[in-house]
């Protein structure tokens, strides 16, 4: 398949263009908390689907993960996004692979299991790479349900068997293959590079 053929190329966030935020994000949250990190991730898997589909607030999410686990709610405005803040670390190789691939006319995306205070984090970034943004929170659904990667081709306007996903997840990437998508696993920069490179 020549390059040609590839219309679009779609970005996971967390783990792809930034390293996984989501270990140091639960350490800084179990430690404002003080609570174990272990202990903690269990609850906030409990509630994390619905924080993701955008059907609770942050303020909802904290009220029962709190309860849970009987300690005070966060003083701070947004714990997520502290915790988010605390642990981001961005990939500028990837940042500057998607403005590459933009420049040469392949329309791209970011598609990301996303809360509301990370997504306000996204725009403070102001990226200009990206032709479209799909994020779990503001979609009502999460990978790896298919209606998510249908969202990011109809907005792409992109044929599924012309676009390229891009994700760590290996059940997200089979979720991809299933939607019909060119599906990579994230190893490394250079390895994304490569395996794009027949297209």
């Amino acid at each position: 398949m020549a390059m040609e053929k590839i219309e679009s190329v779609i970005f996971d966030w967390g783990g792809v263009l930034i390293d996984d935020p989501a270990p140091r994000r639960l350490r800084y949250c179990a430690e404002v908390l003080s609570v174990p990190e272990d202990t903690l991730a269990e609850i906030l898997a409990e509630f994390m689907p619905e924080f993701q589909r955008g059907a609770i607030a942050e303020d909802t999410f904290w009220e029962r993960v709190c309860s849970k686990l009987n300690v005070p709610t966060p003083k701070s405005r947004s714990l997520w996004g502290d915790g988010f803040d605390a642990a981001h670390v961005a990939r500028p190789e990837m940042f500057s692979l998607a403005a590459g691939l933009q420049q040469k006319g392949c329309k791209t995306a970011v598609l990301s299991n996303t809360e509301a205070p990370a997504v306000e984090y996204f725009a403070r970034m102001g990226y200009d790479m990206f032709d479209c943004l799909v994020f779990s929170c503001n979609e009502g659904t999460r990978k790896p349900e298919l209606r998510i990667y249908e969202i990011a081709i109809e907005k792409l306007n992109s044929p599924p068997a012309r676009t390229v996903y891009i994700d760590d997840d290996p059940k997200y990437i089979k979720a991809a293959e299933q939607a019909g998508l060119i599906a990579i696993l994230f190893e490394t920069v250079e390895q994304v590079k490569n395996a794009l490179s027949p297209y």
